[in-house]
């Protein structure tokens, strides 16, 4: 692993050693979407950079659903994540105090808008949303912005009822991106629904999101599965501390994530899913659509 660089080490340092006084330990809830040995996987060069500039031990959280680190967030007990946009929404809807958007995944165009890909397999005869009459349709978890919740408004808004029965056979819900792919892949749903920056080649699974990461795991071939569907531009979830950890603890953490795709580029690929300009600043704001859209499923 790449060593930090050395302005970070430097500006660090001191904010570590206070910090140490005041936090025993710092703790990063990952969300589902993957099984849980791939995400330490791609976030343990995170947690080693996250340790040293802290000074205390460091520790991944993988949850099996994203209520998980959800309620992790709300209880206190997590002190970072990098949330999808519903999640963060369903935390603030709880406490709006509990954590602070701080930072956002960009794409290599500066942007940092995502999509929720519909996909089939390509042996299906499925190639839109208009082929899917009485057939099953996989969904992430009741959680996740593009493996749900976007789906839920934008399908019905294109005219086909999201009521199981009345025009997709089944609607389940698979346990996260991964799992709706690996569900695709084998035959047991007829389409599914990911997250994917849109941008890049379908080939390669495009830049970054769930496609990405399950191409470079092998457990797709592209070849295999047909895009059917894409929502409109979604807002990138953000990376949130918790509101009550240390100014200087949090200074730390975002200087360390604004720089890591400088400092390791092989370490940012994993924590982002794929290629990225880096990580930018982002406050709440970018978020109230959301949260308006979260809290109208509540009633």
């Amino acid at each position: 692993m790449k060593k930090l660089a050395a302005a970070l080490l430097l500006s660090t340092a001191l904010v570590g050693a206070a910090s140490a006084q005041e936090i025993t330990e710092f703790r990063i809830g990952l969300l589902g979407g993957e099984n849980a040995q791939d995400r330490l996987a791609s976030n343990e060069c995170f947690r080693a950079y996250t340790e040293e500039a802290l000074g205390v031990p460091t520790r991944l959280f993988t949850p099996a659903d994203y209520n998980g680190v959800i309620q992790g967030l709300i209880g206190g007990t997590l002190d970072l994540a990098w949330l999808g946009a519903s999640a963060y929404a369903a935390v603030w809807l709880n406490d709006p105090e509990a954590v602070d958007p701080v930072l956002v995944k960009t794409n290599l165009d500066g942007s940092y808008m995502y999509y929720s890909i519909g996909f089939a397999r390509t042996d299906s005869g499925i190639t839109s949303l208009d082929d899917m009459e009485g057939r099953s349709f996989t969904f992430a978890d009741p959680n996740s912005t593009s493996g749900y919740l976007i789906p839920l408004i934008e399908i019905p808004q294109a005219g086909y009822s999201m009521t199981e029965g009345e025009y997709f056979s089944r609607i389940g819900f698979s346990g996260g991106h991964e799992q709706s792919i690996i569900a695709v892949v084998n035959g047991d749903s007829d389409a599914g629904v990911v997250w994917a920056d849109g941008q890049g080649e379908w080939e390669d699974g495009y830049n970054s999101g769930a496609l990405r990461r399950a191409t470079d795991s092998g457990i797709v071939d592209m070849n295999d599965i047909v895009e059917i569907w894409r929502s409109r531009p979604i807002p990138e979830g953000p990376i949130v501390l918790r509101s009550a950890l240390p100014q200087d603890v949090k200074d730390t953490m975002i200087e360390l994530m604004a720089n890591l795709h400088d400092t390791d580029a092989d370490c940012a690929y994993g924590v982002a899913a794929g290629e990225t300009a880096g990580f930018t600043p982002i406050g709440h704001e970018a978020y109230e659509t959301i949260i308006e859209v979260r809290r109208s499923q509540m009633n």
